[in-house]
């Protein structure tokens, strides 16, 4: 795969992209309800985007065990969630919400910084076991039946999306590379028209709570019997899904690629931008012109702009107030 300096760029260009679907699914959450069509994209994007983003994460988490590791970590992760912690609770109880600050319950899009923390730590553990990634799955597919999982501490997200940051931890760059030859590309393109097809004609009323892993099955309304045949199946299509879409990575340099090296701004910053689009008119005049495709554009330039210098040097003090 091709380097510039120490960075790949397949794995600069796949994070670009996700984090892309990061800020376009965010865009899109609040109107699924209003269109069947976005309703169908909306839960084919949730079904690998974050999986894929978690997995790569993994793969670059191969240091874990250094001297000093974990502490820098800590300061890359906590200290921006803290920051932003009290932030969003400003901002939500400035729109008249309920919205008291804990540090406990991660407001919306922050519960990535302490699942990704706490991955690391899992990590320390599993690295020690046999047959780790199938213990990850079991834990990952009864920890549902335990009945207050869920947003505390992002929990529920934890234990339920650590086999694919494992998985990540576990593969080598070599396996990435068979990914990309053609006969990978067509079955992926079958995969992901069969999966599309699906939320469109079949199972379109599936509850979203099963794709964010963020509750209990309980709290989903199923059976504890049914909950783990579903999650097990999902895992398999959240896999397969990963693969299928890590396929159509290009490996070569573009001008959007270095700015797969900066997708921790765009992921903190994009929440707020989101929400203050959502007060203006914009979304809704989108909705009734049916002019979906604004919304990719909308998505495309706020991960640009968020992503850009004059925005990285503005909030540098927030993100990364120690280096």
């Amino acid at each position: 795969m091709q380097t510039i300096g120490k960075r790949v760029l397949y794995f600069d260009n796949a994070k670009f992209i996700l984090i892309f679907l990061v800020v376009f699914g965010h865009s899109i959450s609040p109107y699924i309800s209003d269109s069947h069509l976005l309703n169908t994209i909306y839960k084919s994007v949730y079904t690998f985007h974050m999986p894929a983003f978690i997995l790569i994460s993994g793969y670059f988490a191969k240091g874990f065990k250094k001297k000093g590791y974990l502490k820098k970590l800590a300061k890359k992760l906590l200290i921006p969630y803290l920051i932003f912690q009290m932030i969003f609770a400003i901002f939500f109880s400035l729109q008249g919400e309920e919205n008291t600050f804990t540090l406990l319950e991660p407001h919306w899009t922050l519960w990535f910084l302490l699942s990704l923390f706490s991955w690391h730590l899992l990590l320390l553990v599993f690295s020690k076991l046999r047959y780790s990634l199938l213990l990850s799955l079991i834990v990952g597919v009864f920890i549902g039946m335990v009945p207050f999982i869920g947003s505390f501490l992002s929990l529920s997200r934890t234990f339920v999306f650590f086999p694919f940051f494992l998985l990540g931890c576990l593969l080598e760059k070599k396996h990435f590379e068979k990914l990309t030859q053609l006969h990978c590309k067509l079955i992926g393109a079958i995969l992901f028209l069969g999966l599309f097809i699906s939320y469109y004609f079949f199972f379109h009323d599936i509850s979203n709570l099963w794709l964010f892993a963020s509750a209990s099955y309980a709290d989903i309304g199923t059976m504890e019997e049914i909950g783990v045949l579903v999650r097990f199946f999902l895992y398999l299509v959240m896999f397969v899904l990963i693969f299928s879409f890590l396929a159509f990575i290009p490996k070569r340099n573009y001008s959007f690629t270095k700015l797969g090296s900066r997708t921790l701004y765009v992921y903190l910053l994009h929440g707020i931008t989101i929400k203050i689009i959502q007060l203006t008119p914009l979304s809704d005049w989108i909705l009734e012109t049916n002019l979906y495709i604004l919304f990719v554009l909308q998505a495309i330039a706020l991960t640009l702009l968020l992503s850009s210098k004059p925005i990285l040097k503005a909030t540098k003090p927030l993100i990364e107030p120690i280096k």
